[in-house]
């Protein structure tokens, strides 16, 4: 393994320490709600977190990316923060006040009419996040790795503990003395809407840990570098806000498509459960997703600062071919030992895990845009990012509406996986044409078939037990030996 290559495991490691370790114990209070609340109540938090991404991407509009391009091409860099961290702060403040004023509209259309304080609560969660994205680019670009993972972890720890708190701590206090002080805030029949709470004192805390930061900012507003920055990243706004609906509109859609069976007694339950059973078993493929989440935090900064070395696209064609191989180990790793993955939620749910391995390979496809979409982004073509993944939101919209109806939730996973097939397809045809890399296709094809070999044989092995689990280790060891004599013997 080269060096280029040990530096940039290096860096995913350390943010995935932040990224993959703290979202990992943020996943962990799955357990929690799927134990807790039932497959409707869940499915609330499903629907309305499902809205955020959204919001997130149009609220950001482009901004990091084009942070991290115009640091590179800018000598006065704080300017560019500056610049950036001004145009953030105006329409964050913008969307909360729009949000807050017309609350209650919102939440009638949003099929909340009793619930006016989600959209509240959620208005100020994105506007602070939004906001707060630009000074954790600028720790990832400066290479400050351990102070965005300390921030990172606060976030964390705040929201774990409150949930805790709320969830756990309060009703049992009250159970056992009710004339206790956590009468006077707690209120035990609003359940999940203290998820929300939670998560609004979290981004509230670490807006506050960034304020010496920003009172050290020497500000110098460019209107003129505002508009390159915009023009470069409104592009990437449009393919962030597609990459939005691949990502979350099946769950806003099974909502209104899911075909109800005659014998259901409350349709709006069934609804949200359906919503809250999906959402659940997403969650089951959070290893693949927070890798991908690590990667992406190190690998985008990382590219820019490679792309005048000598051997560049050979250190692109390398991290792909890694990339793909350790995300085949996450998914064996997954599907081999399900039956003991799937007590993560509650079994009241697990009627839906038939879509685990379905979100898995199309996760991967997803961190494989990722690598891909170096292109486009190094040549400044970033209006081909809307391209592909506008095209990949017409595949999802389309296979979505045709196929809920008549497989509710499945035919969600199986329109992920079609969509995020159809943009890699895409934007590795258009790489090739614009910046060509020479990539490993033999070998990466070679292991996604031995990986697909080794799920299909643990599948058709009908054994229980611990001669299972002993059978599907041996069969991960052959691929992780395939790997070793392939990969790593022929660089000694």
């Amino acid at each position: 393994m080269t060096n280029h290559l040990k530096k940039l495991l290096g860096h995913t490691a350390v943010y995935g320490l932040s990224s993959i370790i703290g979202r990992l114990l943020n996943y962990l209070l799955v357990p929690l709600y799927t134990r807790l609340f039932l497959p409707a109540e869940y499915g609330v938090v499903t629907d309305l977190y499902a809205y955020v991404g959204f919001l997130l991407v149009l609220l950001t509009y482009g901004m990091e990316t084009a942070f991290f391009r115009f640091s590179e091409k800018q000598t006065d860099k704080e300017k560019v923060f500056s610049t950036a961290i001004s145009s953030l702060l105006l329409t964050s403040a913008l969307f909360i006040f729009v949000m807050i004023l017309f609350a209650q509209q919102f939440a009638n259309l949003l099929q909340y009419p009793q619930n006016k304080e989600y959209i509240i609560w959620f208005a100020v969660i994105i506007g602070i996040d939004a906001f707060i994205s630009l000074p954790f680019a600028k720790l990832r670009r400066v290479n400050k790795a351990v102070k965005f993972a300390v921030f990172k972890f606060i976030n964390i720890g705040i929201n774990i503990g409150f949930n805790l708190f709320f969830l756990l701590l309060c009703p049992y206090l009250l159970k056992n003395n009710p004339n206790t002080i956590i009468s006077s805030f707690y209120n035990p029949d609003i359940g999940v809407s203290y998820i929300f709470i939670s998560n609004l004192i979290a981004s509230s805390f670490t807006l506050l840990l960034f304020l010496p930061d920003f009172l050290k900012i020497n500000y110098k507003f460019s209107k003129k570098l505002l508009k390159q920055m915009l023009i470069y990243g409104y592009p990437l706004l449009f393919a962030g806000l597609a990459g939005m609906i691949n990502e979350v509109i099946d769950r806003i859609l099974l909502k209104y498509l899911i075909n109800i069976p005659e014998t259901v007694e409350n349709s709006q339950d069934y609804i949200m459960s359906q919503i809250g059973i999906y959402g659940a078993n997403y969650k089951l493929s959070i290893l693949m997703t927070l890798f991908i989440q690590a990667f992406r935090y190190a690998a985008e900064p990382f590219f820019f600062s490679q792309q005048k070395a000598k051997k560049a696209k050979t250190i692109y064609a390398n991290i792909l071919k890694y990339f793909i191989i350790f995300g085949l180990i996450i998914f064996l790793g997954i599907m081999l030992y399900i039956d003991i993955l799937k007590y993560f939620i509650n079994s009241s749910y697990h009627e839906g895990l038939k879509i685990v391995p379905i979100l898995l390979f199309a996760n991967l496809f997803l961190g494989i845009i990722y690598n891909l979409s170096i292109w486009y982004k190094l040549t400044d073509r970033t209006h081909f990012a809307a391209y592909i993944a506008g095209g990949g939101a017409v595949i999802t919209i389309i296979l979505n509406i045709i196929l809920i109806p008549f497989i509710g939730y499945l035919g969600s996973a199986w329109a992920t996986l079609v969509c995020y097939f159809s943009m890699m397809t895409a934007s590795y045809f258009l790489g090739q044409k614009y910046y060509k890399i020479k990539y490993e296709l033999k070998s990466i094809f070679m292991y996604i078939l031995i990986a697909g070999l080794i799920y299909y044989i643990s599948l058709i092995f009908d054994i229980e037990g611990l001669l299972k689990y002993i059978t599907n280790t041996l069969l991960i060891i052959i691929f992780l030996a395939v790997v070793f004599f392939k990969e790593i013997v022929k660089y000694r």
